[in-house]
């Protein structure tokens, strides 16, 4: 199982430098999970590059998968996670949604470099 974070979706929405390597992780079989803080910012990014339609279709992929919403049990294992990685608020939740449903984070987003159960995909030169 993995969630793929708002950089990763990105890459592959906006055909960027490491959507291959993002495609690839999300056509390995394995389920994969969206929080809705990750659905919100890819929405976002995306309305800000495109028309509201554009930017609609473009997150139909992040629906079709298992979307995640922020319960109460969530939104407090993010405040630990949070606290004891020192990342900020949508990011602790992402990697707390992760670690709940026992999945692997795959990124591009430095903020997770290094942590237990994350897959940092780095742009080349890093």
């Amino acid at each position: 199982m993995i969630v793929v974070d708002s950089s990763g979706w990105v890459e592959v929405i906006a055909d960027g430098p490491l959507a291959a390597r993002f495609e690839g992780r999300l056509m390995s079989g394995e389920p994969v999970l969206v929080p809705t803080i990750v659905l919100y910012e890819v929405y976002k990014i995306m309305l800000r590059e495109r028309s509201q339609t554009e930017a609609l279709s473009s997150i139909t992929p992040l629906r079709r998968q298992r979307v995640i919403a922020l319960s109460d049990q969530l939104a407090l294992e993010a405040a630990d996670a949070s606290a004891r990685h020192r990342l900020p608020m949508a990011e602790a939740i992402v990697y707390a949604t992760a670690q709940i449903h026992q999945a692997t984070l795959v990124t591009g987003d430095k903020h997770f470099a290094g942590l237990p159960g994350v897959e940092y995909i780095a742009a080349e030169g890093e």
